[in-house]
């Protein structure tokens, strides 16, 4: 855990504990490691693929370049950042990186066939769909651990009637469970969609036309021999491209983890007003203040620090999902530095659903509460009755109940009253009479 209070980011300070794992997937060391991997995999293959004039490895030689590869650290990135301070050119830093090793470790007749080909954009291409792919996937986690939570929370309280609001106004009564079942299907959508959307990568030199990969397999199909690396990444290989990956699965990555981020908002907001209605009443926590000046307080503190916390990875993820796609000609710069911040709307991202999750642990429903609220609300029966009026064709069935209830309320004696003076068969009027604002739910029960 990061203790400095001398942060200038959340993400590295208050929160640091919260977003570790996200941190690891997305830091600067990482972006550094993984171009390391790909260079080395690339010269690797470069060598075993027999390009033009390349000399032959030994097993005894790939095993010291792996080697080398899989023993980078702290002491590596830290080497390539004081390159990149003098070259002022991060991707070349590595290879000059990789260079120096393979001088000072009787491996210098590989230097030639180190970064052959390539163009900074392809490694980098690949480094982010392979970070984004990760990062994706460790966000899935905690919104999968928030979406398990409301599903047993559903299934929890899927027969606790309460009088639902439309509008803000009593409406058909519904259940606990079956509103939370809402936002647990909706995420359930969307987690699907987020897995669905595929990384992918450029291989084409500096323009796209695979200019020097063909100069150097003359007789060869570039484009098949591009693929066949990227692929073996396990990303998906985009063969038409300028000098850049033009970022369009980026922006269908942070679409998607905006809706994912607008339901567990939409979740923060009914929770927010559920507690302010006092359907819902939170546990307290020993040692917790919930006001500097009023001992009472116990506020739902969680939903609104997951509500802030959204606003700022949407306001960056629609950022990026706008500008990423838009370059230059064959590029510019700007997407590069934009590149280097998706962590952090990911890290704001996950801080929000761990806030969301233990809000929801925190929640007990109020039955006193609701079930005065339910028995106070015969007036939502008005459906049901002006519904069977119309089945036995009763003639302006709504604009009676309007007349009688709009603006109104009822109690249990003036609905049965009102149930037994209608012409209805004996059947339906005994149905109505059975009904009661608390049983009045439908299947909501049912609901899965």
């Amino acid at each position: 855990m990061n203790n400095s209070i001398n942060n200038l980011s959340p993400l590295d300070g208050r929160y640091s504990n919260k977003v570790s794992e996200i941190t690891e997937l997305f830091s600067e060391k990482a972006l550094i490691q993984k171009r390391f991997i790909i260079e080395i995999e690339w010269l690797l293959f470069v060598l075993n693929e027999s390009f033009y004039k390349t000399i032959k490895i030994s097993k005894v030689d790939i095993n010291r370049i792996n080697k080398f590869k899989n023993n980078f650290d702290q002491s590596y990135a830290r080497k390539i950042k004081s390159i990149e301070n003098k070259t002022n050119h991060d991707v070349k830093a590595v290879e000059y990186f990789i260079n120096d090793h393979f001088k000072k470790n009787n491996l210098k007749k590989f230097i030639p066939y180190v970064h052959l080909g390539l163009t900074s954009e392809d490694v980098n291409s690949l480094a982010y769909a392979l970070m984004i792919r990760e990062i994706k996937n460790e966000t899935i986690v905690s919104i999968s651990l928030l979406n398990k939570q409301l599903k047993s929370l559903a299934n929890k309280y899927k027969k606790i009637s309460f009088l639902a609001r439309t509008h803000g106004q009593p409406a058909s009564p519904s259940t606990l469970g079956k509103e939370i079942l809402v936002f647990h299907k909706r995420l359930e959508r969307q987690i699907d969609q987020l897995k669905s959307i595929k990384p992918m990568a450029k291989w084409g030199g500096a323009t796209g036309n695979y200019h020097t990969i063909l100069l150097a397999n003359i007789n060869k199909d570039p484009v098949r021999i591009a693929t066949k690396f990227i692929r073996k990444f396990k990303v998906e290989h985009n063969m038409v491209t300028t000098q850049i990956e033009p970022h369009d699965w980026i922006a269908e990555t942070c679409h998607a983890l905006i809706r994912v981020n607008n339901i567990v908002n939409d979740l923060n907001n009914d929770m927010w007003m559920y507690i302010a209605n006092d359907i819902f009443s939170l546990k307290t926590i020993k040692d917790e203040v919930g006001s500097s000046t009023m001992p009472h307080k116990v506020n739902p503190i969680d939903f609104e620090n997951s509500e802030g916390n959204i606003g700022l990875a949407n306001s960056m993820l629609n950022f990026f999902a706008e500008k990423l796609p838009i370059s230059r000609l064959q590029r510019d710069l700007s997407d590069s530095t934009s590149l280097r911040n998706i962590g952090v709307a990911f890290g704001y991202s996950v801080i929000s659903y761990k806030s969301t999750l233990r809000g929801l642990q925190k929640i007990t429903p109020n039955k006193n509460k609701i079930n005065e609220e339910l028995d106070n609300s015969w007036i939502v029966l008005s459906e049901a009755v002006q519904t069977i009026m119309r089945l036995e064709n009763i003639e302006n069935a709504y604009e009676k109940l309007k007349d009688l209830t709009r603006g109104k309320n009822l109690n249990k004696e003036q609905y049965l009253e009102f149930v037994e003076d209608l012409d209805i068969t004996q059947k339906n009027k005994d149905y109505l009479k059975s009904l009661n604002p608390r049983n009045y739910i439908g299947v909501a029960p049912k609901l899965k």
